[in-house]
């Protein structure tokens, strides 16, 4: 009797859900979590301010130089946005890590690549929102898309790429910090410093002789140059090849690292 017990209850086990069901419900989960605590407020007003506190303050100083300020700025705008959609991926990993919850899943039968894959989800929900709302906020300032809707859709792709690598870069190391605190400190700096060094807010010739190799070569210039061209004189192979090769190269690097990051036994 026991042994047919056991088989019934057995029989009438619920089954394990698909791959789909679980990336659904893990997805939902991340996504909620963003809207009650104001993720997804916050990633519509961030680009807000990044626009005022640099435009207003640079806009006079950039006419004088013959520059339409708004062009030049939006591009770095939206990489900004990106940059922020990234700490805030590293957290969200991070807080799950510090909870618990990624060792729970680690012991349920949940599919090893659907907790980052969610993850993933929510950042690219994030990403969207906060590029739509840079480009609203562009718009209000005066940047347009002059070279057509195929170049503007290109743009558009081109900054979720770079958001893709950012925030993949970024879980990796929420996962691997489990210290929110510490991943949010970690991340901030090199955001700043090669925001700040690179051509995105003023030209390369603004800066002194002695830097301006790094200023020109270094990744978020190139993004910022080929986002420039994309937005203001169409598709430029010169600026577009180094710019992909850059987010291109990231993904390829990062990817292996999250994934490795994420199913790690604790």
């Amino acid at each position: 009797m026991t042994a047919v017990a056991a088989g019934t209850r057995s029989s009438h086990r619920a089954p394990t859900p698909t791959a789909f069901k679980q990336w659904s419900s893990l997805s939902g989960r991340a996504l909620g979590g963003m809207i009650r605590s104001g993720g997804l407020l916050v990633a519509v007003l961030a680009p807000a301010v990044y626009t005022v506190g640099f435009y207003l303050p640079l806009k006079l100083v950039m006419q004088f130089q013959g520059i339409n300020y708004a062009q030049f700025l939006m591009p770095i705008i939206c990489l900004q946005a990106m940059a922020f959609t990234a700490i805030s991926a590293a957290q969200r990993s991070a807080i799950e890590g510090q909870s618990g919850m990624t060792s729970r899943l680690q012991t349920m039968p949940v599919v090893v690549w659907v907790p980052l894959l969610a993850r993933a989800t929510a950042n690219f929900v994030h990403a969207s929102l906060s590029l739509i709302a840079a480009i609203v906020y562009g718009s209000i300032i005066g940047f347009r898309f002059t070279a057509g809707f195929v170049d503007a859709v290109v743009f558009c792709g081109f900054a979720l790429l770079v958001g893709a690598a950012l925030t993949t870069g970024g879980d990796a190391i929420g996962s691997l910090s489990r210290s929110p605190e510490a991943t949010s400190q970690a991340l901030t700096l090199p955001q700043l410093i090669l925001g700040m060094l690179s051509s995105g807010f003023v030209p390369e010739t603004g800066f002194p002789e002695w830097i301006r190799p790094f200023v020109r070569n270094q990744p978020i210039s190139l993004f910022s140059k080929a986002m420039r061209d994309m937005a203001d004189g169409g598709i430029n192979p010169s600026t577009l090849w180094p710019a992909l090769a850059w987010a291109v190269g990231l993904i390829v690097v990062l990817v292996p690292l999250a994934v490795w990051a994420s199913v790690r036994r604790s």
